[in-house]
Parts: structure tokens; sequence; C-alpha cells
């Protein structure tokens, strides 16, 4: 009775150990060749046609940085946007923004992809930035 009860016990763990390895076998198998790059943290300046754009804005420009506005927002709601806002330097106001992206071109083309930017009326500069404070609640 013992040696029945310990080969059952046996072909259960072999079992279990096939199940498992078979089981595994096909995850190895979907993933793909390449390795999904890490995501990065890059800075988009946002540069205004004048110094004091955010005075003196024409009605079609405030009409395209209005559009600015909800583009960033949308992004930031899907968590591709950390944060971003007008810098209001005395010597000339612009703008930054901290994206998640795993390449320059990547971060680029987020910029790029901005309504006022597409229509020539603000340029952008991208740099790579490691962001290591952020508002508490705002870690994701």
């Amino acid at each position: 009775m013992k040696n029945l009860v310990l080969l059952s016990l046996v072909a259960l763990a072999l079992g279990a150990a096939a199940f498992l390895a078979h089981a595994q076998a096909p995850a190895a198998n979907l993933q793909p060749k390449e390795a999904a790059q890490p995501m990065k943290t890059w800075l988009i300046r946002i540069i205004p046609p004048r110094p004091h754009f955010d005075q003196d804005a024409t009605p079609a420009e405030q009409a395209l940085m209005d559009q600015h506005f909800v583009y960033w927002k949308d992004l930031n709601a899907q968590g591709v946007c950390l944060f971003g806002g007008p810098v209001l330097d005395p010597r000339g106001v612009y703008g930054i923004l901290v994206v998640r992206a795993a390449t320059e071109v990547e971060a680029r083309a987020l910029g790029e992809g901005d309504p006022a930017v597409k229509a020539g009326v603000i340029k952008i500069e991208v740099a790579e930035m490691r962001v290591v404070f952020v508002p508490k609640g705002s870690a994701k």
C-alpha cells in the first residue's frame, strides 16, 4: 500500500513537472526577438515666436495654443506627459514638458504632433532628462 501511494506521488510530481515545462515553453516562444527598449524621460522645451507671446498672441495663435493645451492634457491623462507648463521668465516666456518615451525620436515625434508645432507657431527642443524628484502622489 505504501508503495502504491509513493508511486502515485511520484507520478503526480512528474506529471506536474511536465505540465509546468510545457506551459512555460510557449511563453518563451511568444516573446519578441528584440526586447522592448526601456522608457526614458525627456524634456521638451517649447520655444514661442516672441518673448511676450503669452501676452500678445493673435486670436489665431491663441486658438492654436488652446489646441496645444488639449493635446498635452490628453497625453498627460494617458501618462505619457508627466508634467509641463509655461516658464514665466522675465526675459521671455517659454514652456517645458516632461514626457516618457523609449527614444529621442519618439519624444520628438510627440513634440512634433503638437498642433501649434505643426502650424509653425512654436518650435521645440528635446533632451533626455532624468526625473529624480516628483510631487507626492505623482509617481507612476
